[in-house]
């Protein structure tokens, strides 16, 4: 019998079932000699005729175009086995809606971010005998929605950070209504599009007041349907909620009286056309009680959850009428064992002291109650709870608040700091997927582009962020410059591509960070083979290429100038004469005190001016020449003939600059051999040389490493690549600073920003949760396990298992759901033996290389193989 087709899903997101738009995508896992496979389906009860296709990724919708708010259910048959049902519902779309925007009428007295959130509400009358209700709803502004008093869905947060100038996200989820009188309330807080924006808590450069768009559909038995919708009939107050900062905090006082209400304001609002995210939405994703509790004065408890994460504190327990109760969250424990946020705080380029708080309150009504701050999210381990009465310790709790993103893949082996390292950088990556990959949840909370350029890759070995990426990236191009500049960050809440006089946008279009828009979408397309996130981002990455050729071509560095008053012909294709963060975050050298310091920070000028053209032009031909292989993939020959020549052209220019006869670079530091050699600029009869002189710095270095943003993640595979996986492990199990398990020895549950985050004095600096060094992990699925996809593989349809061992560890292990099916890779040793068991999915191919050089073909199915260890492994 034919194996059921299993795994049955489409490209969009939802809360509590999928959304889609018009014609969705369908996707299924592949059965083993299938051939063709039947789709069937029903779109409000009726069938659709049935289709033939061939392929199982990505099929594009075989029927007629979805109208708005339709219940479809889909499956999939081969031969004589058939899936279960699907299920998912279309959205409402623009042209279909006819509710008004309202906002409220605000005093407009409070203080930027100390605003309140405002109730808006009305009422209606339903009948007997209803089928089922949907809620479509949005904002402008952070939002939940209540019908009697029960709150709609189970996403947070709603309706996500987007670039809302050009994009805005509705949601869809199923309410309850009652024969008779029914209420709809919406409370409304500034969020992402009103509230503070980075580590220097600047206004939201979103114009325009908040709002709420909201129609709610009731289906009777009987066929009729009834819409109640926002519009000028609804009425506005101030809610309980007195004071809700997105980053700042929340405060609740449930003593407070209840405002008259008084009509809505409609129309203020200028939105772009609501559309509906591929993303999952962002979620309590689970509760954890406290690990301690403990009171160190009348009235103060220091709470200590056991994991830095994203979220906040959920209180049963609110005292007495009139009891406020303060909760102050931090990541960092002071030597008074009391939280300290001071490692955060931070000094703006115009000398203005900005203290970083994350700070709730809740005013008792002496009621029994649950206060959750969901206007609000904090990055935190640590809290200190302050209040005037007894605490129950069984009624404080953090619920960990994130993108409710589907986990893929799992990686364990025999030594436990390894697996430790492993959960730690999960950790901090799921603290930093809070509906967009920002570089920390706590200072600045923002999608810089580097940072998630470089943990990609990791990334697609953890969750399936395929959807989470897509909807991000659409940010991206949002927020892109009309001369073609990525901003550094996005959503871009600065808005600097309308603003350039600021200094952060004179800062724009950097190498390793605009290099988001070509690097990202080409990740996503290896991991699942989705040639339609190549398409979406097409001509936003050939507007960031082409501006950034002609930088090169057009500026350079000043050392250049002094060099040749006339460029050299192959400085066209140097890109150094524009600004680059470059490296960024390096390990810091000691002064003569013995202590740590910031070469920015000691010199800002000498770093900004620095040449770091050896970064720039070898990102330049690392994205000219994916571009290349994605117009190839896109039927765009004549621009791939073109770019993959002009990338060419900057390989010779770099080689010709940066690199001698020898094999050393100019700049003859490890981040540039890491870069070089693992973008493929080192001619092979030179690579040799250069890992040897990579090898030489380490060992200088006392055989730590000196990376920082760009190359870390790529420094241990270049090693094991060149044959000197002796000396990667060696950097992996190192224990003194700057080193991961040097992290953990100081406490890390997370991945920090700085290798010093946590210094032998016990003192904080900056973040302590920037997930980016965390790419190291993927060195453990790569080569500790040994599972990686071939170079010209999409979707993991052809891969490689080659195990790399360390003679400390006995056994690994891990899995992979990929969109062909799950791959599974398990080895022990025993007895100077090692025993690999590979399992293949179906429409899939491997390679199993055994570590003493043993290669066999593995086709789909599970395959054992065994060798003998040398000495040392």
């Amino acid at each position: 019998m034919t194996q059921q087709p299993q795994g049955l899903r489409i490209d969009s997101g939802g809360d509590q079932f999928p959304v889609s738009g018009p014609a969705p995508r369908l996707s299924w896992l592949p059965v083993a000699d299938a051939g063709r496979y039947r789709l069937e389906a029903e779109v409000d009860g009726e069938a659709q005729t049935p289709v033939e296709v061939d392929g199982h990724r990505f099929v594009p919708w075989p029927w007629a175009p979805l109208g708005s708010a339709r219940r479809v259910r889909w499956r999939v048959r081969t031969g004589d086995a058939v899936s279960d049902w699907h299920a998912f519902e279309s959205g409402l779309f623009e042209a279909d809606w006819t509710a008004e925007w309202i906002s409220p009428v605000e005093t407009g007295d409070e203080p930027f971010g100390q605003r309140p959130a405002y109730t808006l509400s009305t009422d209606f009358e339903a009948r007997e005998g209803v089928r089922s209700v949907r809620l479509y709803s949005t904002a402008l502004g952070v939002y939940e929605a209540f019908v009697n008093g029960v709150r709609v869905g189970t996403a947070e947060l709603s309706p996500g950070s987007t670039s809302y100038d050009r994009t805005l996200y509705a949601q869809a989820a199923a309410a309850a209504v009652l024969p008779g009188a029914n209420r709809i309330e919406v409370l409304l807080s500034d969020g992402w599009v009103r509230g503070e924006v980075g580590a220097f808590r600047e206004p939201a450069g979103w114009d325009g007041p908040t709002g709420v768009r909201l129609e709610l559909h009731i289906a009777y038995e009987d066929g009729a349907t009834q819409v109640v919708r926002s519009d000028r009939s609804w009425t506005s107050r101030r809610s309980q909620v007195v004071r809700a900062g997105l980053m700042d905090g929340q405060t609740v006082d449930l003593q407070a009286a209840r405002e008259d209400p008084v009509p809505v304001l409609t129309c203020r609002v200028e939105a772009p056309p609501v559309d509906w995210s591929p993303a999952p939405p962002v979620r309590v994703v689970e509760t954890r009680p406290a690990v301690s509790l403990k009171q160190i004065d009348d009235g103060t408890w220091i709470a200590d959850f056991g994991q830095n994460a994203s979220g906040w504190i959920a209180l049963g327990d609110l005292g007495p009428a009139g009891t406020r109760t303060v909760i102050e969250y931090g990541e960092h424990l002071g030597p008074d064992g009391d939280p300290t946020t001071a490692h955060l705080d931070a000094t703006s380029p115009e000398g203005k002291e900005v203290v970083f708080r994350q700070r709730d309150e809740v005013v008792s009504s002496g009621a029994p109650g649950m206060f959750e701050p969901r206007h609000t999210v904090h990055g935190f381990q640590y809290a200190r709870i302050t209040r005037d009465a007894p605490l129950d310790a069984e009624a404080v709790a953090m619920r960990v608040v994130h993108s409710d993103l589907a986990p893929v893949g799992d990686f364990a082996c025999s030594d436990t700091d390894l697996n430790r390292l492993h959960e730690v950088a999960k950790w901090s990556f799921r603290g930093n997927a809070v509906d967009i990959p920002t570089d920390c949840p706590t200072r600045e909370r923002i999608g810089w582009t580097g940072d998630y350029q470089v943990f990609a890759p990791t990334a697609t070995r953890l969750y399936d962020v395929l959807g989470f990426s897509r909807k991000w990236l659409r940010s991206v191009r949002d927020d892109q410059w009309e001369d073609g500049r990525i901003a550094s960050f996005s959503p871009d809440g600065r808005r600097t591509k309308l603003n350039p006089q600021l200094r952060l946008a004179m800062m724009t279009g950097s190498a390793g960070w605009a290099d988001a828009i070509v690097l990202v979408p080409w990740e996503l397309y290896t991991a699942y083979g989705d040639t339609e996130v190549l398409a979406e981002n097409w001509e936003a990455m050939v507007r960031w290429v082409e501006w950034a050729l002609g930088n090169a071509a057009s500026a350079r560095h000043a050392s250049r100038i002094e060099r040749s008053a006339e460029p050299l012909p192959h400085e066209r294709y140097l890109w150094d004469g524009s600004f680059h963060w470059g490296e960024w975050c390096e390990p810091k050298p000691k002064g003569p005190d013995g202590k740590a310091y910031d070469p920015i920070q000691v010199n800002p000028t000498a770093w900004f001016t620095s040449d770091k053209g050896e970064i720039g032009t070898a990102y330049l031909y690392r994205s000219t020449s994916v571009l290349a292989r994605i117009a190839g993939l896109l039927g765009r020959s004549e621009e791939a003939e073109r770019y993959s020549a002009t990338a060419a052209r900057v390989l010779d220019a770099w080689r010709t600059e940066f690199l001698d006869e020898h094999g050393r670079t100019a700049v003859d530091n490890q981040p540039s051999y890491v870069r070089a050699l693992h973008f493929g600029l080192i001619p092979e009869g030179l690579r040799e040389r250069a890992v040897n002189r990579l090898a030489e710095l380490i060992r200088e270095a006392d055989t730590h490493l000196t990376t920082g943003f760009l190359a870390t993640a790529d420094l241990l595979p270049v090693l094991a690549d060149h044959g000197r996986a002796d000396l990667a492990y060696e950097l992996l199990f190192q224990r003194t600073e700057p080193s991961w398990l040097g992290m953990l020895d100081r406490g890390a549950t997370t991945i920090w920003e700085n290798w010093d985050g946590v210094d032998e004095d016990g003192e904080a600096h900056e973040s302590l949760n920037h997930y980016s060094k965390g790419a190291v992990i993927r060195f453990l699925h790569t080569h500790t396990l040994g599972l990686r996809q071939d170079e010209d593989s999409a979707a993991w349809e052809s891969f490689t298992v080659a195990p790399v061992p360390h003679a400390s560890l006995t056994w690994a292990r891990g899995h992979l759901d990929t969109p062909q099916g799950t791959i599974r890779v398990d080895w022990a040793v025993e007895g100077g033996e090692l025993a690999l068991t590979v399992e293949v999915p179906p429409g899939t191919s491997a390679t199993i290389i055994l570590p003493d050089g043993t290669t066999r073909a593995a086709a789909p199915g599970v395959h054992r193989a065994a060798c003998r260890l040398d000495e040392g492994h």
